[in-house]
């Protein structure tokens, strides 16, 4: 809760960038803060030297319906674009992993464009896969409407 206000200005500037509606960093830090609260919501923040966070990966935790154990969904995941290249990313991504398995989770989705040419290349070396892109696998779809 104490670094709300960064992860509200790194999520505000990740829409920006793309051209995402962002109610403003403000307003974003204080829902970061009411979903910490809750309890089913971890941010993990990284640096590349400096006191300066220069990326982020939010997480999601749900009880799975199929198992005992949790779901891990990656709300996000960021970095400020001229630290990106240097492994940030991968090590953020490396660390939600081995905390969604240390937190009893025993699946992990997250969805990102297919434009995202770089996100896609990192979670698939990673170990996740895009069903899609399987030759024995169903064409799997990502629907969402806004309520």
């Amino acid at each position: 809760p104490d670094d709300a206000e960064v992860v509200g200005r790194l999520l505000h500037d990740f829409n920006t960038e793309f051209d995402d509606v962002t109610p403003g960093p403000t307003a974003v830090a204080e829902r970061v803060r009411e979903l910490l609260a809750a309890g089913e919501t971890t941010i993990l923040l990284g640096s590349l030297g400096g006191t300066e966070p220069h990326g982020l990966v939010v997480l999601r935790f749900r009880p799975s319906i199929w198992t005992r154990g949790l779901e891990c969904y990656v709300a996000e995941m960021y970095v400020i674009p001229d630290r990106r290249g240097e492994g940030l990313g991968r090590a953020l991504m490396e660390e939600a992993i081995g905390l969604a398995r240390r937190e009893g989770a025993d699946y992990m989705d997250l969805g990102t464009s297919e434009h995202d040419v770089a996100a896609r290349a990192l979670y698939e070396s990673l170990g996740f896969t895009n069903r899609e892109r399987l030759p024995d696998g169903p064409t799997m779809h990502v629907y969402e409407r806004e309520l």
